[in-house]
């Protein structure tokens, strides 16, 4: 099973709806594609639906810090959404939830970028 996605635009940020595994080899050749084709086209808030990524390892998770890192250093943001239970175990595990922002739901994660106004 590769790593395919689905992606939309709401308020200015993409969403990637991500499916498979994220894992070494195509899964993370892919993976980095997208996220330099976002950001070639000017695309620097990003959320990852990560519900139907069904496994994760660890180059997979090299990935998404890499890719954290160079969205944050362009100015954006790389922010995780439905976690699969495995999912946040690891992340947890390797103490990534210090890193990423994480939420249940994609528009927790879209308010997030733009807090209301008082």
């Amino acid at each position: 099973m590769t790593l395919e996605y689905i992606d939309w635009e709401r308020n200015g940020v993409l969403v990637l709806n991500l499916t498979g595994k994220l894992v070494l080899g195509d899964g993370t050749r892919t993976f980095r594609q997208l996220i330099q084709d976002a950001l070639a086209m000017g695309k620097k808030d990003i959320i990852l639906n990560l519900a139907e990524v069904v496994h994760i390892d660890s180059s997979g998770l090299g990935e998404l810090v890499n890719s954290h890192s160079i969205i944050k250093r362009q100015g954006g943001h790389l922010k995780l959404v439905r976690l699969t239970l495995r999912a946040h175990e690891l992340v947890n595990l390797t103490k990534l939830h210090t890193v990423f922002e994480i939420y249940d739901d994609e528009d927790s994660a879209l308010r997030s970028f733009r807090p209301l106004s008082a």
